[in-house]
């Protein structure tokens, strides 16, 4: 039958950016810069939280969390792109198409949940601190932890069976280097009503729901910093969400600009849609390690510290 029929393909087609085929190469060196600093930054947090008993507390666990989760969305995505940009190799199995949409879009939606558990921390802290080691105990922890990852699992399990089961003949090039859920299904010959609707009912149950919730506890965090007397103190307490009110940006908006140019900017120019997908995948785990580094001393100080020690 050859590599493509009436079914599905044998394998997909992945693309770099349309217009630049033939000199995409020269992104090779960026892009692997991105990579190193999205691998090592979020490597070296995790190692400064293990190795350092000062950052035991329920902050820097969560925050060891969303290394986690974007270490292992960066090694989802890494195959794909690299053999895409730097050699040139287009072709993905169908079966490794599907494992890979399943695993991108369980890290992000890991990486939502675990946004959403550090503003309940920031609020028990900011809000009702002398309950904060009594409520973030390393059980709590851990629960949360789990609930989040077997959300992301459970929620996002239909999704390759959605897609196996329609016919796939209208192509077989996906719009990016690596599989999404909109791209593969809208390569269907047929009805994708339910892929769409459950779609959108994980899009608004999760993420939506997430965001929702995280906005409600930074209006309750202001509402108890404006009842602090002292200015000094109220700054000191904004100061504390300060990094991750930058993640949770970073994150959200390129997340819900790429789910309304997928589904209503269907006349978009291809590069805008391209350019949507790179920054909600790449722009968190770059910029997140350089965020939290920057802002959290004893970030900064445990990995001076743990450098110092690889030189001795």
């Amino acid at each position: 039958m050859g590599l493509f029929n009436v079914s599905q393909p044998t394998v997909f087609l992945l693309t770099g950016i349309p217009g630049l085929e033939s000199t995409q190469k020269w992104l090779a060196g960026p892009l692997c810069m991105m990579y190193t600093v999205a691998l090592g930054g979020n490597t070296m947090i995790l190692m400064a939280v293990w190795g350092e008993s000062s950052l035991h507390a329920p902050m820097y666990y969560f925050l060891s969390m969303l290394s986690f989760s974007d270490v292992a969305m960066s090694l989802a995505t890494l195959p794909t792109v690299f053999r895409t940009f730097c050699l040139n190799s287009r072709a993905i199995l169908f079966d490794a198409c599907l494992a890979q949409m399943f695993l991108i879009h369980s890290f992000s939606m890991m990486e939502s949940g675990i946004l959403l558990a550090m503003s309940f921390d920031r609020y028990v802290a900011i809000c009702n601190p002398l309950r904060y080691a009594s409520v973030l105990t390393n059980q709590v922890i851990a629960g949360m932890g789990l609930a989040v990852t077997a959300r992301s699992f459970t929620t996002l399990f239909p999704f390759p069976f959605l897609i196996k089961r329609l016919p796939i003949c209208r192509s077989n090039v996906l719009s990016h280097s690596y599989c999404l859920h909109p791209d593969m299904m809208k390569l269907a010959c047929a009805d994708i009503t339910v892929n769409s609707i459950y779609g959108m009912f994980v899009l608004l149950s999760t993420y939506g729901l997430d965001l929702l919730s995280i906005i409600f506890s930074y209006i309750l965090i202001l509402r108890s910093v404006l009842a602090i007397a002292s200015r000094e103190e109220r700054l000191k307490a904004l100061n504390t969400c300060v990094s991750h009110i930058c993640a949770v940006l970073i994150f959200y908006i390129p997340m819900i600009g790429v789910s309304t140019v997928h589904r209503f900017g269907k006349h978009a120019p291809r590069y805008v849609h391209v350019l949507m997908s790179n920054m909600y995948l790449f722009v968190p785990p770059v910029l997140n390690p350089i965020i939290y580094s920057a802002k959290t001393k004893e970030i900064r100080r445990s990995i001076v510290r743990m450098f110092h020690r690889l030189c001795m």
